[in-house]
């Protein structure tokens, strides 16, 4: 049986401290994004996304890698946001067994009527309460996260 590497006091507080963080934020950020749209963080980051690629759309799988969820998780998500009208899906051109998630003129116009609230909440429970110093030790500390829970 191997050693178990147990916390130490240090390393409990800043797990502890991330796990409550967390929690907290994604909660105050679901309250907004219900409360101006009715939308879920996840279907918002489906959102931003799809806005930020080269004609709004993207591959399906794509997307569910960027959006860190499974791919019948965001089908569940791009089924909701279709029935509101806010994206469609369309076959992929260069394959016709791809399927493209496509944002269409009222989800970018429902992204621009909600994106300035989403944007305090971050802003007043996040990036505002730290330093230049302490935004890119998290940058650095998180990215190394990203990358070894990737592989």
């Amino acid at each position: 049986m191997t050693d178990i590497r147990w916390l130490d006091e240090t390393e409990m507080a800043a797990w502890r401290a991330f796990l409550s963080t967390s929690h907290l934020l994604e909660r105050r950020i679901e309250e907004q994004l219900k409360a101006a749209a009715g939308l879920t963080h996840p279907q918002y980051e489906i959102l931003v996304r799809l806005a930020d690629a080269p004609g709004r759309s993207m591959r399906m799988t794509e997307l569910a890698r960027g959006v860190v969820v499974s791919k019948s998780a965001l089908t569940y998500q791009i089924t909701q946001l279709e029935k509101a009208g806010l994206v469609e899906r369309a076959t992929c051109p260069s394959d016709e067994r791809g399927v493209l998630a496509v944002l269409t003129d009222a989800g970018r116009r429902c992204l621009e009527r909600v994106a300035p609230g989403h944007l305090e909440v971050v802003r007043a429970y996040l990036i505002d309460r730290l330093s230049r110093a302490e935004l890119e030790t998290m940058t650095t500390a998180m990215t190394k996260t990203e990358r070894a829970l990737r592989t």
